[in-house]
């Protein structure tokens, strides 16, 4: 079947396009990511890259066309594929010029089915309902907003999601307070004598500061979405295969739904899991005392920020994770190096080896591992990752893949008109995944299928003291990819950084994986200070496709951290500065 090619809406105020020049003609066959033209809008030259590969059918309009948005102007499809092409908007305007020159009556204008205008919606009726008001939620929310459609969003709480509520936000609060407990302790150190080094940790405010951040967060978000008119129901939405969403003993209708229903805590089935002493990571950021030992069940990103944050209030915190490193999915060396850092703030850790029961006596817990070994702890925490949540879609029958529902590169489900973006399917469950997948699927939704949520350089951070990061492949990957000898690997340690010295943050490194023969970079790796922000750069770099050559040729400022991420680049080069000469 033909793929339409539409005159993309690039910006809110956007309403045409110029066609300047088709890069491909009639018959060529194009691949996804060619440029196939140069247009024009806002007075801003643009090239316009292939969504889909296929033979390029038919162009709609030529060169100096001025098309509107979301118009058809060319078809993609298979060899020998036809396409029926009805009258454009264009073609009836000149039509209906032609007739009024020559003096004759109008005939009312037969547009092409694309064109022809929609049904007018019933007042419970929407171009597009979202279930759930989480990061894809809100995002497909107002993005559909600001593509014109009548939207409705459903949530059963908080709007935010896990992030803003039980995740990003709160722990990110808390980590601060890491951070500032580790400036205390290096204060002397920098001419700063305190009055007193005795401290102690009030959790009744700790909690009450992190509810308040959250609050102003969420009631942003909805502020955001009245001011885009977006209608808001409160409540479980259960919803239904004709697009019927039920709220309590309301019931709306989307001619698209967008599930953005996010995730849940993942639990465990072993003997005592079930102990009030046994927390979730949604348990314990309301926790107003500290626990004399913590045990973590499980090594993963939330684990390790919570373990961290707690042993730096001086509870006696060790790790468990099954893997044979923390954080398994990033880069070993990273890894690696981030366990012998948190070993030297106080933590404890036990790899490859798991949790085979939980007892429960005298208000404390002896957790057993599968090694025989055993640990007493006053809690523990049950941090394992996160899986989809799936209530209110029951009565979909939606085609799943491990209990994650499936979507195809549209964020389109088994069910057409139905998308379901963010940690609901699983692919990548991160915020900012799930904001590109939320916009992705409010477009897709509004005008079709024509935008697909590209997510290979998503960053990724963990929010430690140092902090890591990575986008792209990890050193095992893309030596599995492309073989040892066809990679480059390039270093720069923090250790000699102006900044990072001045910082008392001179630990860490910045490490850069690259192709041999072209330069590509393939994976770029931080432990180190602001590292969750330096990594946005690399993914920028990376999603620009530019090359080692390129980003070597480009200036750092000084002093700065990500000079050590720009003499990273170099050493692949085998040309940084500040690095001794490699040995041949």
């Amino acid at each position: 079947m033909a793929v339409e090619i539409i005159m993309p809406k690039l910006g809110v105020d956007m309403q045409e396009g110029e066609i300047i020049e088709w890069k491909k003609q009639e018959g060529d066959f194009v691949n996804e990511g060619d440029v196939i033209l140069e247009m024009m809008s806002d007075k801003t030259s643009m090239e316009l890259e292939a969504e889909d590969s296929g033979v390029l059918l038919k162009i709609v309009h030529g060169n100096g066309a001025t098309v509107p948005v979301t118009e058809v102007i060319a078809y993609l499809g298979a060899e020998g594929e036809t396409v029926e092409v009805g009258a454009t908007s264009a073609d009836v305007a000149q039509a209906t010029a032609d007739l009024k020159a020559a003096g004759l009556e109008v005939p009312t204008p037969t547009v092409a089915a694309s064109q022809a205008p929609k049904a007018e919606l019933a007042a419970d009726e929407y171009d597009m309902v979202v279930v759930g008001g989480g990061p894809a939620g809100y995002y497909a929310a107002i993005r559909g907003a600001q593509l014109g459609g009548k939207i409705a969003i459903v949530e059963k709480s908080e709007f935010g999601g896990t992030c803003l509520n039980k995740g990003c936000i709160p722990t990110k609060t808390y980590l601060k307070n890491a951070e500032i407990l580790d400036g205390l302790k290096i204060a002397a150190g920098r001419g700063i004598n305190l009055a007193s080094t005795n401290y102690t940790i009030d959790m009744d405010k700790t909690v009450d500061f992190k509810n308040s951040v959250v609050k102003t967060l969420t009631g942003g978000v909805q502020g955001l979405l009245k001011a885009n008119k977006v209608e808001i129901f409160n409540g479980l939405g259960q919803v239904n295969p004709d697009k019927t969403v039920v709220i309590g003993d309301k019931v709306i209708k989307g001619r698209a739904i967008i599930l953005a229903t996010g995730s849940k805590v993942s639990r465990i089935n072993i003997p005592g899991i079930d102990s009030k002493l046994v927390l979730t990571s949604d348990d314990i950021l309301d926790l107003r005392e500290i626990p004399k030992s913590l045990t973590v069940m499980g090594g993963g990103v939330v684990g390790v920020e919570l373990g961290l944050v707690y042993a730096s209030y001086g509870t006696e915190v060790t790790v468990v994770e099954m893997a044979d490193r923390i954080i398994p999915g990033m880069d070993r060396e990273v890894s690696i190096e981030l366990q012998k850092v948190l070993s030297k703030k106080g933590m404890k850790f036990l790899t490859s080896v798991g949790v085979s029961e939980i007892v429960e006596a005298n208000n404390q817990l002896t957790i057993k591992l599968n090694d025989g070994s055993e640990i007493v702890s006053e809690k523990a925490l049950l941090s394992i990752g996160r899986v989809p949540q799936l209530a209110g879609l029951e009565n979909l029958n939606l085609e799943l893949d491990r209990g994650r529902i499936k979507v195809n590169e549209y964020q389109e489900t088994s069910i057409p008109g139905i998308y379901a973006p963010g940690d609901v399917n699983g692919t990548k469950m991160l915020a900012h995944a799930a904001y590109r997948m939320g916009e992705v699927a409010a477009e897709n939704a509004i005008h079709g299928n024509h935008h697909k949520a590209k997510l290979d350089f998503t960053p990724a951070a963990v929010y430690t003291h140092p902090e890591i990061a990575m986008v792209g492949l990890t050193e095992d990957q893309a030596i599995e990819k492309y073989g040892k000898e066809n990679i480059l690997i390039g270093r720069n340690s923090f250790t000699g950084n102006g900044r990072a010295i001045a910082s008392n943050e001179a630990h860490g490194f910045v490490k850069v994986i690259a192709d041999k023969k072209y330069h590509e970079i393939l994976g770029v790796h931080i432990i180190g200070p602001v590292a969750a922000e330096m990594i946005n750069e690399a993914a920028t770099i990376m999603e620009s496709e530019l090359t080692v050559d390129d980003v070597a040729a480009s200036i750092h400022g000084h002093p700065t951290f990500s000079e050590v991420m720009y003499e990273a680049f170099l050493d692949v080069l085998g040309v940084a500065i500040h690095n001794p000469p490699k040995r041949k």
